[in-house]
C-alpha cells in the first residue's frame, strides 16, 4: 500500500499536500477553505469535514479542515506521486527535506534530563582551590546542598581510626602487663577506664618534664613505676625510666615528637569511644568535602597546635593525651562552612545554635583528668585558619570572593606565626610568666589538684 507523499517544498505551490493512489482508502488533507465548517470541534480549534463515498466507505475524496483561529487561506492542489514508495521511505524522504524551522520546544536535549553538562576536563585539586575549575557553578552549588564533597570515602579517617584503635589496645596490654589488669584501679581510678598515669607517659603523652627541662620538676625526680600499685607509691622510677623511648641518652628532654603522638592516645574506654564517634562522622565528612590532602593538613595542623599551646599553659605536671584537638579542629570547619555558604544551609540559624551548644560541650569535656582543654581551644583556633585556607568555598560574587581570598592572605601567616611563637615560647620561657591565669581554662581548682597551682604532678618522690 502507498501512502503517498508530503510535500514540504516551502516555495511550492503544493506545500503541505498529502497525496495518494487512486486505489488506497486514507485520510487525504486538501487545500484550506475559509468556507469550511467543523461539525466535530469547538470554535478556535482545527476542524474536520468529511465526504462520504456511496460505498461508506473510506475513499481518496479529501478531507478539509479549518483553523477557525487563523483566517488567512491557503491554496494547495493535490500532487500525484511519481513513483510509489514505502513509509519508511516516505520518512527518510522527509527528513532529508530541508525546512525553514526547528521545534525547540520539543527537540531532543543535547544530554539526558537531571544530567550534568558535559565537563571538557577534570579538576585538579589545584584548579579547584584557586576558583578556576571547569566545575559547573549551579551543580557545585546542589552538591553543597546535599553534602557531596570532592570524594566519596573518607579514606584517611578510617586509616587514622584503625591506628588509634590498635593503639588503644596496645595501651590496654601494656597495663594489664604491667598491673595485673587492662584497666587501672589503683594506685587511684582512672575515670576513663585506661592505663595508669604513667603507663601514658610511657607510650608517648604530651608530658613536659619530658620534652624540656622545667623548673619544678628536676631531670633527677622519682615517680611512680608502671607496675605501681600503692598510694602513696613504693615501686618508683627514674624521670628517664618513665619517659621511655630509650631516654634522654645523657643530653637535656627533647622528646618533642609528644606533640605528635599524644594524638594517637587515649586515656581510656569512654574517651576513645567518643572521639572515634566523633571522628567517623564529623572529621569523615569534612575530609569528603576537602579532600583527603587538605583535611590531613588541617586535621593534624590543629592536633599538633593544640598541644603546643596545651604544652604552654596548661599544668606542666599533668599528662595529655588524645585526638581531641584534631577532630575540634575539623569542628572548626563547619564554622567556616556554615558562615561562606550561609544562604546554602538549610536553617543556618538553627544549625548555629546547635554548633554552639556541641562547641561549648566539648569545653565542657576538657576539664576531665587527663584531658586537655587547651588542646581543644587550640585546636579549634588553628581548624579555623587552615580551614579557611584549604576549605573550598563556592563564591558566586566577586565581593565574597574578595573576601574569602583576603580571609586566606591573613589566615595563612598568621597560623605560620602562632606555631613559631608558641613553639619558641614552650623551649624558651616559662608559659606562666606570660599568662598565670590561663591555666584555669583547662584546670578546675579543686583541693586535689591544689587548687590549680603548682605543677599538678602527684605521686612523686624526690
Amino acid at each position: 500500500m502507498d501512502y503517498g507523499r508530503y510535500n514540504t517544498n516551502p516555495s511550492s505551490d503544493h506545500y503541505g499536500d498529502y497525496t495518494s493512489n487512486e486505489n488506497d482508502q486514507h485520510l487525504t488533507p486538501t487545500s484550506y477553505h475559509p468556507s469550511s465548517r467543523s461539525d466535530t470541534f469547538e470554535k478556535g480549534k482545527l476542524g474536520l469535514h468529511r465526504s462520504p463515498s456511496k460505498d461508506s466507505t473510506l475513499s481518496s475524496t479529501p478531507y478539509t479542515y479549518t483553523d477557525e483561529e487563523f483566517h488567512k487561506p491557503y491554496s494547495h492542489q493535490r500532487v500525484q506521486p511519481t513513483s510509489p514508495s514505502p513509509l519508511v521511505q516516505n520518512a527518510a524522504d522527509l527528513e532529508r527535506t530541508e525546512t525553514n524551522y526547528h521545534d525547540l520546544e520539543y527537540a531532543d536535549p543535547p544530554y539526558p534530563f537531571n544530567h550534568n553538562p558535559p565537563v571538557d576536563e577534570k579538576p585538579n585539586m589545584l584548579s579547584r582551590w584557586l576558583g578556576k575549575a571547569k566545575y559547573p557553578l549551579e551543580q557545585r552549588i546542589q552538591d553543597k546542598k546535599e553534602g557531596i564533597g570532592r570524594q566519596k570515602y573518607p579514606f584517611v579517617v578510617w586509616a587514622l581510626t584503625a591506628a588509634m584503635a590498635g593503639v588503644f589496645i596496645n595501651e590496654l596490654v601494656v597495663n594489664w602487663k604491667t598491673q595485673g589488669s587492662p584497666v587501672s584501679f589503683k594506685p587511684v581510678v582512672n575515670p576513663m577506664l585506661g592505663p595508669s598515669q604513667s603507663a601514658l607517659i610511657n607510650m608517648g603523652a604530651r608530658f613536659p618534664p619530658c620534652m624540656k627541662e622545667v623548673v619544678n620538676i628536676p631531670s633527677n625526680i622519682r615517680l611512680g613505676c608502671l607496675n605501681n600499685t600503692a598510694n602513696p607509691p613504693d615501686s618508683l622510677c627514674s624521670l628517664e625510666d618513665i619517659c621511655g623511648f630509650g631516654g634522654f641518652q645523657g643530653k637535656v628532654q627533647n622528646q618533642w615528637f609528644r606533640f605528635i603522638t599524644a594524638i594517637f592516645l587515649h586515656a581510656g574506654i569512654i574517651h576513645i569511644l567518643l572521639n572515634m564517634f566523633a571522628q567517623m562522622t564529623l572529621s569523615a565528612q569534612i575530609e569528603r568535602e576537602m579532600g583527603s590532602g587538605g583535611f590531613i593538613i588541617t586535621y593534624f595542623a590543629s592536633g599538633i597546635f593544640g598541644n603546643v599551646l596545651g604544652g604552654n599553659f596548661a599544668l606542666v605536671g599533668v599528662p595529655s593525651i588524645g585526638a581531641s584537638g584534631a577532630i575540634f579542629g575539623t569542628l572548626a570547619v563547619t564554622w567556616v562552612d556554615l558562615f561562606a555558604h550561609w544562604k546554602y544551609q538549610y536553617r543556618p540559624y538553627r544549625r548555629l545554635i546547635f554548633m554552639t551548644i556541641e562547641l561549648l560541650v566539648g569545653v565542657a569535656i576538657g576539664y576531665i583528668p587527663f584531658i586537655d582543654n587547651f588542646a581543644h581551644l587550640g585546636g579549634f583556633l588553628m581548624g579555623l585558619l587552615v580551614g579557611i585556607t584549604f576549605y573550598p568555598v563556592i563564591s558566586t560574587t566577586g565581593r565574597h570572593r574578595l573576601i574569602v581570598w583576603s580571609l586566606r592572605l591573613i589566615a595563612l601567616p598568621l597560623s605560620i606565626i602562632l606555631f613559631v611563637v608558641l613553639t619558641r615560647n614552650f623551649y624558651s620561657y616559662d608559659p606562666y610568666d606570660a599568662c598565670s591565669g590561663c591555666r584555669y581554662l583547662s584546670c578546675f581548682p579543686i583541693a586535689a589538684n591544689n587548687y590549680c597551682k603548682g605543677t599538678g604532678l602527684i605521686f612523686t618522690s624526690n
